[in-house]
């Protein structure tokens, strides 16, 4: 299985895409999409929309995962988080690609063990599941990657439906290569902008 997970946000969006077996995962690809706080809502939004489907159209995932937006003390930066939230989702749904929402805690607890992990914490254990060399910068990639490495858990356990065979164009990237081998294949793009277990809720 081949999973896009997506840690939404306004101004930056993670993006991570890694496959299965579920106990070997491996990444694929990492892209931090950014739009420029001046521009309009709108075209914010219609760039997130696009680097979004563009993923979707490049890695051919099996499913989408992306992370759901609970309550925060900040309305604003909920707010826009939801409306990032939302774009993802129109993606797959327009690539006819399964998707599944995460909660935070849902993430934390499957990827870490416990739901009051940290970032710190989180992205160290994406590090080992991947077997990279380092933590994958920044923690919005990490946090995206999080995500799909969520995804590919609860379908090996069976608390999510299998979305069907692997897609079958050529897989990129390889976690046992390292970070850094990463971050010097084009798999690794910033697009947008001005810049080039068990559920516990």
């Amino acid at each position: 299985m081949r999973v896009l997970g997506v840690d939404p946000g306004l101004t930056r969006c993670g993006i991570g895409v890694v496959e299965g077996p579920p106990a070997a995962p491996v990444l694929v690809a990492a892209e931090l999409v950014r739009t420029p706080r001046e521009d309009a809502l709108e075209l914010r939004l219609d760039a997130l929309h696009r680097a979004v489907a563009g993923a979707i159209a490049r890695y051919r995932p099996d499913a989408v995962a992306v992370e759901r937006v609970l309550f925060s003390s900040n309305v604003r930066s909920a707010m826009a988080t939801g409306q990032a939230a939302g774009v993802a989702l129109l993606a797959a749904a327009q690539a006819g690609v399964p998707v599944t929402p995460y909660s935070p805690n849902d993430v934390k607890f499957t990827v870490a063990g416990h739901g009051g992990a940290d970032k710190d914490e989180v992205g160290r254990m994406v590090a080992m599941q991947l077997r990279l060399s380092a933590v994958p910068r920044p923690a919005d990639v990490a946090d995206a990657l999080a995500i799909a490495l969520t995804h590919l858990a609860r379908a090996r356990m069976g608390a999510v439906g299998e979305a069907g065979a692997p897609a079958a164009s050529a897989r990129a990237g390889g976690g046992s290569r390292g970070w850094e081998a990463v971050l010097d294949n084009p798999h690794l793009r910033v697009a947008g902008g001005t810049a080039p277990p068990r559920r516990t809720t």
